[in-house]
């Protein structure tokens, strides 16, 4: 009885082309965000990913107004916000998350301003938390270049990428390039949060660009295991995800994010050597511990 429920389960959603095109989009957009996400969680740029996913609001209105692929809006803006931050952040003694703060309300309060002065179609709803079950093809296909780009600039570059988000200041003493770097990876992200749009939204995307990395951090000492496990975790959620949203007629990037803050719970709490239980049955760790744990991840 449980083997045919659980069969019913599965292929009663694989019924319906839509929600097998939501699942397998969905998936793709799970591993962009996974890659990303470990480099993110070891530069410490959560912040920025939140200021570049609202500040591509004002791109998405405008694109829409003129008729435009909404990816090449937020692209726009998006990577604009970046370099706002940068400039502020150079020309006066404000520190950087004083800056995001100001960049991307900023952004994103005009582009809610847009939103309600120029006449469109576009559903704030759906820009915030997604549609992915009603993704046109023109989106899909925008989706699909965005991810494709963003996989290929970081296979291409993942050592000096590596070392940037590691330590920028010996990147910078062997001759690397840190400026380029920075622009670079701000570049991919903000193509990943483009291409994730449509999936989780606006405010959701947040969720999917740090929590896979950060439970990749917590289950492994190895930047490439790190990588393995952000994207087991982040395509298992997005795949549950939509099935959950079927069958509960929940909002699919909800409960891509809600299974994906379940699986970080269970990391944080079982860890086998960095989780909270674990940690108490043992010693405290030296002070030197943070600092092998980083290099141990950029272990090459």
């Amino acid at each position: 009885m449980a083997t045919n429920f659980l069969w019913h389960w599965l292929i009663e959603p694989l019924q319906y082309g839509f929600l097998v095109q939501a699942i397998w989009v969905s998936a793709f957009v799970g591993l962009v965000c996974a890659v990303l996400s470990c480099y993110i969680t070891l530069k410490g740029w959560s912040l920025m990913g939140d200021a570049i996913s609202h500040s591509v609001v004002p791109g998405v209105v405008v694109a829409y107004a003129m008729n435009l692929p909404f990816a090449i809006g937020a692209f726009l803006f998006g990577f604009g916000a970046t370099v706002a931050i940068g400039y502020i952040k150079s020309n006066t003694r404000l520190k950087e998350d004083a800056v995001i703060g100001i960049v991307f309300t900023g952004f994103f309060a005009f582009g809610l301003v847009l939103v309600t002065k120029i006449p469109s179609n576009i559903d704030l709803f759906h820009i915030l938390f997604g549609n992915v079950l009603g993704i046109s093809q023109l989106d899909i296909i925008q989706t699909l270049i965005a991810g494709i780009i963003t996989l290929v600039v970081i296979l291409l570059r993942r050592k000096d990428l590596l070392l940037f988000c590691f330590d920028p200041n010996h990147a910078k003493a062997i001759g690397l390039n840190t400026q380029m770097m920075y622009y670079t990876l701000l570049s991919v992200l903000a193509l990943t949060i483009v291409a994730a749009l449509q999936t989780a939204g606006i405010i959701l995307v947040i969720s999917m660009l740090v929590t896979p990395g950060s439970i990749g951090y917590l289950l492994s000492d190895r930047f490439d295991h790190m990588l393995v496990v952000a994207v087991i975790s982040s395509v298992l959620s997005c795949v549950l995800g939509t099935y959950l949203s079927y069958h509960l007629d929940v909002s699919t990037g909800g409960s891509i994010v809600v299974l994906l803050t379940v699986f970080f719970l269970f990391a944080m709490m079982f860890a086998p050597k960095y989780g909270i239980l674990a940690q108490q049955l043992r010693k405290p760790s030296n002070k030197g511990f943070d600092e092998e744990r980083h290099q141990e991840l950029t272990h090459r």
